[in-house]
C-alpha cells in the first residue's frame, strides 16, 4: 500500500486539461472521481464546477452529488480516500455568503453567493421555501429588493 494513495493514471490526468488534482478515488465501475481546485470530475467526462454543487451526501457505498438545480449524480466508491474531505472543503469554500430572508407570512428565500473558482465573479442562487412561487412577479420583486439589501450589507 502506498503512503499517499494510488497515482492517478496519465489518461485521467490528461482529461483534466491542466487542472491540478487534489484528491481522487477509484469508482466501483473502474473510472475515477477527481477533485481539483475548480471542479469535481466524474467518470464519463462530466465536469462539475464547485459553485454548482449544493451538497454531497455520503453513505456506505459512495456519494450522491446534488447540484444547485436539483440534478443528482451517484458515484459508488469502495475506498473514497480523501475525496469526502476535499469535496466538503471545496463546496464550503465556494460559499461566500448565505442569508435567509423572510418574505412575509408565506415563507422566504435563502440567498447564496457563490465564488466561481479561478474568477472574480460571484454567482447568486435563490432557494425558495416550497410555499412561494418564484414565477410570481410580487415574489420576484421582493427577492430582488432583498438581494440588493444583502449585497449592500455584505459588500458583495
Amino acid at each position: 500500500m502506498r503512503l499517499f494513495g494510488s497515482r492517478l493514471p496519465a489518461d485521467v490526468r490528461t482529461a483534466l486539461h491542466g487542472e491540478r488534482p487534489l484528491s481522487h478515488a477509484l469508482t466501483a465501475g473502474g473510472g475515477y472521481a477527481v477533485a481539483t481546485l475548480t471542479a469535481l470530475h466524474l467518470p464519463g467526462g462530466l465536469r462539475v464546477p464547485w459553485h454548482q454543487v449544493d451538497r454531497a451526501v455520503w453513505d456506505q457505498e459512495g456519494v450522491t452529488v446534488v447540484m444547485t438545480g436539483g440534478t443528482q449524480h451517484r458515484i459508488d466508491l469502495p475506498d473514497p480516500g480523501l475525496l469526502p474531505e476535499t469535496i466538503r472543503e471545496r463546496v464550503t469554500n465556494s460559499i461566500l455568503a448565505s442569508r435567509y430572508v423572510r418574505l412575509g407570512e408565506h415563507g422566504g428565500v435563502r440567498l447564496v453567493a457563490r465564488r466561481i473558482a479561478g474568477q472574480d465573479t460571484v454567482e447568486w442562487e435563490f432557494v425558495y421555501d416550497p410555499e412561494l412561487d418564484p414565477a410570481d412577479p410580487g415574489v420576484r420583486a421582493a427577492v430582488e429588493q432583498a438581494l440588493e439589501e444583502v449585497r449592500r450589507a455584505l459588500g458583495v
